[in-house]
């Protein structure tokens, strides 16, 4: 017998017995080889070749899957912004009309108070870029001046990062607009598209029980055309009534400058700015909804035509969802 053969079988004869315990032989067939054992040594191999295969089959397909999955993940995250961006001598695509306060005098400072500049130039901006022909008017006419602290080249700095607000005071025509504007009863509702009112220290006192602007904000607003204020503009949702006798806000879900935010700013200059807060006024009013959110962030609410901003850093916002009501 060949010296391979007798160590073959003499080395499966031993694996046979580390396996099986195999007492079949007994020396009954040639070179003590059992058939049986043979039989049970093949069908152990194949067992193991088949589970072999199986589970490198199963991490291949979960391979391949994976990959697959990953290149699917990959097109879903392709992300593609267009909005349109109105070109020099395109044709406007309608009209908007912003209602800013007159200068005035806050009673409980002293300080000359108008509007807040960003509350005009960052919805102006987002008009100019969308196509939209703007008209500013305010509470009395004339001239217009802008709340010192929104003056972003005010010696306090509060402001300096409003680089829109800064852009737009280097154009004349920017100039021109706050240097003489119609009273705002000398303008008809049907002339325009929508209606936005610009923010500041002086709605408190300018907004505020105007009946003039009441009148005019309603007659937008009943002609299912967007409605905007933000910030202490919203002053005026405190008392607008609608034709039927209705507070306009009745039912309505909305947003202003919040209590947070007052108290914010009563302690950055030690005393108390404000005559009253508009947060407090609001949740004193059966059947509508004050919302807020954190202090100075961009928060807008559109509840049907009705648009609101909570302050400052929301005027853009609150543009945003105008100008999307309006190209519907």
């Amino acid at each position: 017998m060949p010296i391979w053969a007798s160590f073959f079988i003499h080395t499966y004869q031993k694996v046979c017995i580390a396996l099986f315990g195999c007492t079949h032989c007994k020396g009954r067939y040639s070179y003590d080889i059992c058939p049986i054992e043979i039989i049970k040594f093949i069908i152990m191999v194949k067992s193991i070749f088949t589970l072999s295969l199986i589970v490198l089959t199963t991490l291949g397909l979960s391979a391949q899957t994976k990959k697959s999955s990953n290149k699917l993940n990959s097109k879903k995250m392709v992300t593609e912004v267009n909005n349109y961006v109105h070109f020099h001598g395109a044709p406007a695509k309608g009209k908007i009309l912003m209602v800013a306060s007159s200068p005035s005098v806050s009673k409980q400072t002293g300080w000359p108070i108008g509007f807040w500049a960003a509350e005009l130039t960052h919805p102006l901006r987002v008009f100019q870029e969308a196509g939209y022909e703007v008209e500013l008017v305010s509470t009395e006419g004339g001239k217009l001046e802008m709340d010192g602290y929104s003056n972003p080249t005010d010696a306090s700095g509060y402001s300096a990062h409003d680089v829109i607000s800064l852009g737009y005071m280097q154009q004349k025509s920017f100039n021109d607009m706050l240097a003489n504007t119609k009273k705002l009863t000398e303008v008809d509702a049907k002339n325009y598209d929508a209606i936005f009112l610009v923010g500041g220290q002086g709605p408190m006192y300018t907004f505020k029980g105007n009946k003039d602007l009441e009148k005019l904000f309603v007659a937008f607003y009943e002609a299912g055309k967007p409605s905007s204020a933000v910030c202490h503009s919203t002053t005026l949702l405190l008392e607008a009534k609608k034709s039927n006798g209705e507070l306009l806000v009745k039912g309505k879900t909305w947003t202003g400058f919040a209590d947070a935010e007052e108290e914010f700013a009563d302690k950055a200059v030690g005393m108390k700015i404000q005559p009253y807060r508009i947060e407090d006024e609001a949740k004193k009013i059966a059947g509508t909804t004050f919302k807020v959110s954190a202090p100075f962030s961009s928060y807008a609410i559109a509840d049907g035509n009705l648009i609101t901003g909570q302050q400052q850093n929301s005027g853009a916002a609150a543009a945003e969802l105008l100008v999307k009501m309006l190209n519907k």
